[in-house]
């Protein structure tokens, strides 16, 4: 994933990590399935360490034997079935700390909290609640490459029952 689409990128020697300009990335489709009445889209790095305790830690490795999890950059719902692209930068340009407000993406869909929710916690710099899209920010330390799948999914339903913080 290109630069501009991270929400972190290769730093300096004295400090590895840089904020980056986390668009979210182009997307497109088509071949829907008849009868689609919405679509979800899940953005999601399925290689992310268990345990915090080695992240960005300098003198330290991630060994990439470590059992991994998922986390979430990206859900978003109720995207009516008529939509086929969400444009660059249109639903995050730029880092907001403490987190973005739950704007409407296109046709009205709804963007839920991504795991930059949880994994901010207790940080008084950058806590709060993260819907929508915030991007790639792999540990410089992991011996593991991230992988960053972006999932759609056709729904026969038009809207999901779910509060707006899902």
């Amino acid at each position: 994933i290109p630069t501009e689409f991270a929400f972190g990128k290769p730093g300096s020697a004295s400090d590895p990590i840089a904020l980056s300009d986390n668009r979210n990335p182009h997307l497109a489709w088509d071949d829907v399935p008849e009868g689609t009445a919405s679509f979800v889209l899940w953005c999601v790095d399925t290689d992310v360490p268990s345990r915090p305790d080695d992240v960005n830690q300098a003198g330290r490795t991630i060994s990439k034997d470590l059992p991994r999890v998922d986390f979430t950059h990206w859900i978003m719902i109720d995207i009516p079935a008529h939509v086929r692209e969400i444009a660059a930068g249109s639903l995050s340009d730029g880092i907001t700390a403490h987190g973005k407000a739950a704007l409407p993406g296109p046709g009205g869909a709804r963007q839920g909290l991504n795991d930059f929710t949880g994994w901010s916690a207790g940080d008084p710099e950058m806590e709060g609640s993260y819907h929508g899209y915030d991007g790639p920010c792999p540990p410089f330390n992991d011996e593991l490459l991230h992988r960053y799948f972006f999932r759609l999914f056709a729904l026969d339903v038009p809207r999901l029952e779910l509060s707006d913080d899902f």
